[in-house]
């Protein structure tokens, strides 16, 4: 008789899996270092501190405003302030400059009257944002009492002025007015209408007046260069 063929041997068991190791806790986050001002975050820095004194500025007023609380706000050591800013005036202007030349526009449009026009419009939105009159009523206000403060107030008003000034600049040299024409007196009309609505609010800044009083501006220096 054939022998039975051999019976096959089984096959070794593979070892039980061990179980998968538990991952180990991820440890806790570690807390966001201060903006120093070093090389890296200048910029950065720089930028947040301009913000946060903006914000501040708005929301408390000049008077309540604290180096120590802008440093908070921005997340940045006093000592990183002090080293681009002399004391909270300084800043203070430079951080207010700061927004205001991006909120506001400059506009260029190839005539004098769309630059005034789209210009005046947006100065009077202003009085559409109770914080922005209460901070511009406090700043005017701290000027004509802290003479340290009110160069530093000139300083950015002049640079408003500036603007509008360069618009009426234009004009000349494209022919629109006359050479003779008292630009500083104008640029004076019209933030004067401004500056004195919102400080007396006998009336309100209406954004749809823009184009009447800048059409009574023109006509006017119109008039007085045919009456010259």
């Amino acid at each position: 008789m054939t022998a039975p063929p051999p019976t096959p041997e089984p096959a070794p068991e593979s070892a039980p899996e061990s179980a998968p190791k538990s991952a180990p806790k991820s440890a806790q986050p570690a807390a966001r270092p201060r903006r120093t001002g070093g090389r890296v975050r200048n910029a950065d820095a720089h930028t947040a501190i301009l913000d946060a004194t903006a914000e501040l500025l708005e929301e408390v007023g000049y008077a309540s405003l604290t180096m120590e609380g802008i440093a908070t706000r921005a997340d940045v050591a006093k000592s990183t302030i002090y080293r681009w800013w002399k004391s909270k005036g300084v800043l203070a202007m430079d951080a207010y400059a700061h927004v205001v030349a991006a909120r506001m526009p400059e506009p260029d449009t190839g005539s004098l009257r769309g630059d005034l026009v789209g210009f005046v419009r947006e100065l009077y939105r202003v009085g559409k944002y109770p914080l922005r009159v209460r901070t511009l009523q406090g700043l005017m206000a701290e000027a004509q009492l802290d003479a340290s403060f009110a160069p530093l107030f000139q300083e950015w008003t002049g640079q408003r002025r500036a603007v509008v000034r360069a618009m009426f600049a234009r004009a000349v040299a494209r022919g629109e007015l006359a050479a003779t024409t008292d630009i500083d007196h104008a640029v004076d009309v019209i933030f004067g209408v401004f500056w004195y609505r919102l400080l007396l609010g006998h009336e309100h800044l209406k954004p749809s007046e823009a184009e009447v009083h800048v059409d009574r501006l023109l006509d006017g220096i119109r008039g007085a260069e045919g009456r010259g």
